[in-house]
């Protein structure tokens, strides 16, 4: 735990320097909604291993909330024209409570005594005494596995974890910031958003949460899905995640949820945020055979690698790449078993190096319809959409 805090705090300090010396700036200002097609697409279709397999590990509760959202969020509220948004907005909120009260229901009533470990696990609401076992109040606190280690080997394996997360974050933001009707985001605020990542890597390798912090995929999906894109929601759902994280009873209450509940749900929001990514297609010559040489190749080696190197590590219990070095074997293996990762430096790298200045090209690429956005100053909306709070512009600008 001490070494996962210590790889955590030094990988940190990757997104922090690219991030805020706009660094990351200098790369995504190459982008063009051709390469960023890929991108977008595969970080939400490349998670469909958690989509339907997590529902079918329990199907009588998977199923229905499954089917129960996609008729309340799509089918409700052309039934039921209040026009106040009600059932696309708390689409999930409604289902999960029905869905969550039905699982409950069939655990009293037996219905897995006897039942295999694994089906227990994923079906049963009372699992493991989880909410027993939960401190009523628990405060975290900085170091409290102790004080952290450092590795050089594990740091570097972290930090390439860790570049892997700021590549599929980018295509995170820019597919919230769709969603969101924002304008496109300026090369300028991504590498912001970089760096604002990196402190939330550094805070969780303080407090040791073992794991890094990323942008959610799942949120930006449920954005999509409810069409509410305000600042202060996230502020206060923040708000409710820090409140339940201290008082330990309540967060295990709905740690409590059956997962096959959450992975219906995954179904919806990946899917979302894919075709957050196919929706940047319009800006692009689909007529060109470079453009379609550069999005079938992309997509489909996105798909390919990552699956070779994931089913090699699967049969033989290392990657690929097995040397005497862990942290190399790390270095390689990490990024090629990322769908969106291999997909996104792929056409990235291919939009600017194949053919890129013959003057047709620009227009194939779609580059064109975002030259006004290349500057947070290019356009007067970005200030509404992309100023911090607390005149936090004055210490961050955007350029």
């Amino acid at each position: 735990m001490r070494a996962i805090q210590g790889s955590l705090i030094v990988a940190s300090t990757l997104q922090i320097v690219l991030g805020f010396s706009g660094l990351w700036r200098n790369v995504t200002r190459f982008l063009s909604p051709l390469s960023v097609v890929p991108l977008v697409s595969l970080v939400g279709f490349g998670l469909y291993e958690f989509g339907f397999p997590g529902v079918a590990k329990c199907v009588e509760i998977g199923l229905p909330q499954l089917i129960l959202v996609v008729f309340v969020s799509q089918y409700m509220p052309h039934v039921i024209k209040s026009g106040k948004h009600v059932f696309d907005r708390f689409a999930v909120i409604f289902t999960v409570v029905i869905v969550w009260i039905y699982a409950h229901l069939l655990t009293v009533g037996g219905a897995y005594n006897g039942k295999a470990q694994k089906t227990q696990l994923s079906c049963r609401t009372d699992r493991a005494g989880l909410i027993d076992a939960a401190p009523w109040i628990r405060v975290p606190y900085p170091f409290q596995w102790g004080a952290p280690s450092f590795d050089a080997g594990e740091a570097f394996a972290m930090m390439m974890a860790s570049f892997v997360a700021l590549v599929e974050s980018t295509g995170a933001f820019i597919a919230v910031s769709r969603y969101a009707s924002a304008t496109p985001m300026p090369p300028s605020i991504l590498s912001r958003g970089v760096g604002w990542q990196g402190v939330a890597i550094l805070l969780s390798g303080l407090f040791g949460t073992v794991n890094g912090s990323s942008v959610s995929v799942e949120n930006a999906g449920l954005l999509a899905l409810t069409r509410v894109g305000s600042r202060r929601v996230v502020q206060i759902s923040a708000g409710f995640m820090i409140f339940f994280s201290i008082l330990g009873k309540f967060g295990a209450v709905f740690a409590s949820i059956p997962a096959p509940i959450i992975a219906a749900l995954y179904c919806l929001f990946f899917a979302y945020v894919g075709a957050g990514g196919l929706s940047f297609l319009q800006f692009c010559n689909l007529n060109s055979f470079r453009t379609k040489f550069i999005l079938g190749f992309s997509v489909f080696m996105g798909l390919s690698v990552p699956q070779y190197f994931n089913e090699y590590t699967a049969i033989n219990g290392y990657g690929p790449v097995h040397t005497g070095a862990r942290w190399f074997n790390d270095i390689v293996n990490v990024p090629l078993s990322s769908e969106a990762f291999v997909a996104g430096c792929l056409a990235y790298f291919l939009d600017n190096t194949l053919h890129r200045k013959d003057s047709a090209i620009r227009k194939d690429r779609g580059k064109h319809w975002w030259d006004k956005f290349r500057s947070f100053k290019g356009d007067s909306r970005s200030e509404e959409f992309y100023s911090l709070p607390f005149n936090l512009n004055k210490y961050f600008p955007s350029v």
